[in-house]
């Protein structure tokens, strides 16, 4: 009998939005080659940043989904709760921005009231093409086989200062873009909390799941002490 996982995503599910509906998909690619049963929730912001810690336990992952996000100030508050938890987290799209800022604010790095990272610096509600640059041998391992073309509708640029703080202390840069910026962060001290600014679920397919999404959820398959 196969394994069957819980998966939450955080998110406001708006089916007309194509990368909410690829991740439903992606989830099933995924489980389909793991040979596993998935049972996703779509969870909305103003439901979630009501978890008490032992709400967050009784799922095997949590995937915080691309916007559009009703509520920024929202979804920084359940990052910061569940930053903390060990359970494997992913975050793609728009929230990889937010988690730059839970940081920031988390670390105290903005003493001096900089800006620290930029706008969106993709123009207009559309998509564009990146090249991911792995920098990290798991994800040198990832896209081995797999196209490092991806599709996001989210970019920004970080202050120097603030890349080395983060790579020095807080995570890990995993991959940059073609324009050198950090595209695929993971934090340190986590057995699975990966944030990039793409959407892999849009490549993803039946025949290639996405390596990211795979890996995902495969760490999903372990238990983990959420402490």
């Amino acid at each position: 009998m196969s394994q069957s996982l819980k998966i939450a995503i955080i998110g406001d599910y708006n089916f007309t939005y194509n990368s909410h509906h690829a991740t439903n998909m992606a989830i099933d690619h995924a489980a389909y080659f793991l040979d596993i049963d998935a049972n996703y929730y779509w969870i909305k912001l103003n439901e979630v940043i009501n978890f008490k810690s032992l709400q967050f336990d009784q799922y095997d992952g949590i995937w915080i989904a691309p916007g559009p996000i009703k509520n920024f100030f929202f979804l920084h508050g359940i990052i910061k709760k569940i930053i903390s938890k060990q359970i494997p987290i992913l975050i793609t799209g728009d929230a990889y921005k937010t988690l730059i800022e839970v940081l920031i604010s988390t670390y105290l790095l903005d003493t001096k009231n900089e800006k620290l990272i930029s706008e969106n610096l993709v123009e207009g509600e559309q998509f564009e093409k990146i090249v991911i640059s792995p920098n990290s041998k798991e994800l040198n391992q990832l896209y081995e086989n797999y196209s490092n073309i991806e599709l996001t509708s989210n970019r920004y640029s970080l202050y120097p200062k603030l890349i080395e703080y983060l790579n020095n202390n807080i995570a890990d840069i995993d991959a940059f873009n073609q324009f050198g910026e950090p595209e695929i962060i993971s934090l340190k001290n986590k057995a699975f909390f990966l944030a990039c600014g793409f959407c892999p679920q849009i490549s993803s397919t039946r025949e290639r799941p996405h390596p990211i999404i795979y890996t995902f959820m495969k760490a999903c398959q372990i238990p983990i002490d959420n402490g």
